[in-house]
């Protein structure tokens, strides 16, 4: 037979028929050299009309966990929830970029395979169009891409596209439609809210990461809980503690540095499963500021955050800042109970050692106790040294 390309699926038959043939045939014989030929010949062919499909990710997950012995339950860690694991599987929901980070290490399954088809519909062309305008150069430099690429910022420029799709994944514009945001009272700008966009992708992407988070019970947060949380601002380590309580009780909890002209202090907000995420940026690194902003951000959680499709800033109707001030009243009231703040008699004027006594005695930190004399008397000079100056950041290095 004379061996030529295999261009026709006639030609295909052709060498399928010889090679069929010449199967039994011994190596290094002129029969066998021709059976190499026509095979590499037909592999080629085969590669270029008929290509063997990867599997879906679904299909891996399982296959991988039939090789290793896995049961759904052993997959809560890499998923994050019994509930999530029983709905990839069952293909109700999209692998996050967390879960395939998760589960390509994890479980050893090629990154490329879990990615395909997740985003087929992705990313969500509204955020893609203010992705356009997000601060790139900052969020290269502060890391946000490291997770899947490693390259220089001349070649991240080159596929910023492909990056901000990555950085992006399965949210949509909806996952950020109900939003409270504790910042200055400045006045906002698209450029901003696209900066602040990119900000609370970035904590949710966080967030999303943090495996092993309980279920979400509103009724936890009751007196009790918000008695118990103000009292671990007596402790040394006390923001870090509130970090852990909170995940104790289902709520999510990410310290990320607010991006530049922003000038947030917090967010709330709701995962796309409904949990709730609460987000410091920790702009000042001081103990009074800290634990207001938290109880601030929890009040939203207890009061305003809801399953609407309605979007809350600070700075823009008077609905927005009736909720802005009814976090403030709130959170003054879970750290220190009016009718205990109106009878202690403390002034601006008081001594160092009165605010430390009337602090001790309620199971709070000083630094709340001076925060809010500072604060309601204008006078941020007043009490310098209570209120815990440098004592947060390095909690969350």
């Amino acid at each position: 037979m004379t061996i030529r390309p295999i261009k026709t699926e006639a030609d295909y038959e052709m060498a399928l028929s010889r090679i069929s043939a010449l199967f039994e045939s011994k190596p290094n014989t002129n029969e066998g050299d021709e059976l190499d030929v026509l095979s590499t010949l037909v592999e080629a062919y085969e590669a270029k009309h008929f290509p063997i499909e990867s599997p879906d990710p679904v299909s891996a997950i399982k296959f991988r966990m039939n090789q290793q012995g896995l049961k759904s339950k052993d997959l809560i860690p890499f998923i994050g929830s019994k509930s999530k694991v029983s709905e990839i599987l069952s293909g109700k929901r999209r692998l996050s970029l967390a879960m395939i980070r998760n589960l390509s290490i994890g479980l050893n399954i090629p990154a490329e395979i879990l990615i395909q088809n997740q985003c087929a519909e992705l990313p969500d062309e509204e955020i893609m169009k203010h992705g356009s305008n997000f601060p790139f150069t900052e969020m290269f430099s502060r890391g946000w891409f490291s997770g899947f690429f490693d390259g220089t910022l001349q070649s991240a420029k080159i596929y910023k596209k492909e990056l901000l799709t990555k950085f992006i994944g399965s949210f949509s514009i909806n996952d950020f439609s109900l939003c409270y945001n504790r910042k200055s009272k400045t006045e906002s700008s698209k450029q901003t809210e696209e900066t602040l966009l990119a900000w609370r992708i970035r904590v949710m992407n966080i967030a999303a990461s943090n495996t092993g988070i309980p279920t979400w019970n509103s009724n936890v947060l009751s007196d009790d809980f918000f008695e118990e949380l103000s009292a671990l601002s007596c402790k040394e380590n006390g923001p870090w503690l509130a970090k852990e309580m909170l995940n104790q009780k289902g709520i999510h909890f990410v310290v990320e540095k607010h991006l530049k002209s922003t000038h947030l202090d917090g967010s709330s907000m709701l995962m796309p499963d409904k949990s709730p995420l609460v987000a410091l940026t920790l702009r000042y690194d001081r103990l009074d500021s800290f634990w207001f902003t938290l109880f601030h951000e929890l009040a939203h959680v207890k009061l305003h955050l809801t399953d609407t499709n309605m979007a809350f800033f600070d700075d823009m109707t008077d609905e927005m800042k009736d909720s802005e001030g009814e976090a403030d009243s709130f959170a003054k009231k879970m750290l220190i109970p009016d009718d205990v703040w109106n009878s202690s008699g403390l002034t601006v004027y008081s001594s160092s050692r009165d605010l430390c006594e009337f602090s001790h005695k309620h199971r709070i930190n000083p630094a709340i106790t001076a925060g809010r004399l500072r604060f309601e008397n204008n006078n941020y000079k007043a009490f310098s040294s209570l209120i815990g100056n440098g004592k947060v950041r390095c909690l969350f290095q």
